[in-house]
Order: C-alpha cells, then structure tokens, then sequence
C-alpha cells in the first residue's frame, strides 16, 4: 500500500495517510549537522518545507533555527518516524532524542 503524506497549514503539520501526525514547534536535537557550526545543534523546527514517504519512512526537510548560535535555514533530510499503511498507524520519532540529517534527496515523491 502508499503512504499518504501531506504538509497542512503552511507548513504547520505533517499530515501522514489523512491524519495529523507531526507538528513543528519541537526542539530537534542534531549532531553532524551541516546546519550550522554547533557541534550538537539545538533545532527549534518553525515550518516543514519538504515531506517525503519511502517504504514506510516518513522524512521531511524542516525550516527552522538553533537556539544556540542563532543561525537559521533549512535542515538536510530527517526521519519524522514510520507509517505503516496497512495497520493505519504512524510511530513517530522522539524529537528530543539525537538525529542526523541525511544530505541525500529522497527518491519518493509526495503525493
């Protein structure tokens, strides 16, 4: 089956098989992070800019700023958590936890 993924609200939601899943506002801890020159960034996530879906991982490139230097831009590619089509749920990551973007584009297209 394909997973359905959306941005809702200008970029306020990520919508994930027609159900809000992912919100921005959350504070993304990034480490080997070409964001900026922070060895671990503080991310504060202000608006999704991009949302991909490939075998069940959801992924999307976030607008945003660290806290900690104040620079601000668009992240590499990070993993907002797995949807699995079939059962109708979405896991979602810990955004406190630790994350490393991914610099290669998805292969998926949003649908």
């Amino acid at each position: 089956m394909v997973t359905s993924v959306h941005q809702l609200d200008d970029g306020a939601w990520v919508s994930v098989n027609d159900s809000r899943e992912v919100n921005v506002s959350d504070l993304w801890q990034l480490a080997r992070s070409d964001f900026c020159g922070c060895e671990r960034a503080d991310f504060l996530a202000e608006g999704f800019v991009e949302v991909s879906a490939a075998a069940g991982r959801v992924e999307a490139r976030i607008a945003g700023r660290c806290i900690v230097c104040g620079e601000e831009g668009v992240t590499d590619w990070l993993e907002l958590g797995r949807a699995d089509p079939e059962a109708g749920e979405f896991r979602s990551v810990v955004p406190e936890s630790v994350h490393v973007p991914d610099r290669r584009r998805r292969l998926a297209t949003p649908e």
